[in-house]
């Protein structure tokens, strides 16, 4: 990327765990989707394979696979699940995916394992993390993608500055590291405060989504190169969006871990 771009990732997602039941997205195939938000310039998409939090399973990460390299030969495709079982990377591997997330919240002192074998199949990894510690042993573990939340999982809530307050923690932009950010970013406005404090890129759901709303969101990040598409005809007119009632929380003080340091070593 030159300088002063950055990265723009969509996660793809029917409902999510922090509305729990509540479908906010209609779509018949993740693939479909995928491809779309390709063309219109996304670098990744997150595909989730988790039906009971996120509507989603693994034949569709295979249908996004084959759908993101019908149009780009440089565009990443991502499993998002809670992983916790080795089986779950070879999973992976073979739907085609050229990475998987893993959340260090849900992994603690196995996340160190799971890179190394993520690394040994030939995947990439992003690591997800909402706390300081969580970050500080991610970097320990020699992670080379770190997504850094501003979702908390352990209390189900967003903190919508918790990225930005924890921004400090990482190597300037740029460096051996790639530093994402996400989780409740919902418009241009909360995009660019988290571009601003040295995030390589961010990860968008529902804002990227919504067919009302993703033109007018994607016309605005032009100015960082982000999405350097044309916007017609992206095949998303038939998508069913429900966006509201999203709880929102302020930040969390201080970026406070509610686990130990301890329970990483």
């Amino acid at each position: 990327m030159e300088e002063n771009e950055g990265s723009f990732i969509v996660d793809i997602k029917r409902k999510s765990l922090s509305r729990p039941g509540k479908v906010f997205c209609n779509f018949d195939d993740a693939g479909m989707v995928a491809e779309a938000m390709v063309r219109l310039g996304a670098d990744a998409v997150f595909v989730n394979t988790d039906y009971a939090g996120y509507g989603g399973d693994i034949t569709e990460l295979k249908s996004a696979v084959k759908a993101v390299r019908r149009v780009s030969n440089t565009a990443a495709v991502v499993m998002k699940d809670i992983i916790v079982d080795e089986i779950q990377l070879g999973l992976a591997k073979e739907a085609g995916a050229d990475a998987v997330l893993l959340i260090a919240a849900v992994l603690g002192p196995a996340l160190d394992n799971f890179l190394n074998l993520a690394t040994s199949i030939g995947l990439e990894t992003i690591v997800e993390c909402h706390t300081l510690n969580e970050i500080n042993y991610a970097l320990e573990a020699m992670a080379q993608n770190i997504m850094v939340t501003n979702y908390d999982r352990v209390n189900q809530e967003y903190h919508l500055d918790q990225a930005i307050k924890l921004a400090g923690a990482f190597p300037g932009s740029g460096g051996p590291v790639i530093c994402l950010a996400g989780g409740g970013i919902e418009d241009v406005k909360q995009m660019k405060k988290h571009l601003a404090v040295g995030y390589d890129g961010i990860v968008v759901g529902k804002a990227a989504m919504g067919s009302h709303k993703a033109p007018e969101f994607i016309r605005a990040t032009r100015d960082r190169t982000l999405l350097p598409a044309e916007l017609s005809q992206w095949g998303l007119e038939d998508v069913e969006f429900d966006l509201d009632g999203e709880v929102m929380q302020g930040p969390s003080d201080d970026a406070m871990d509610p686990y130990d340091p301890s329970a990483y070593q």
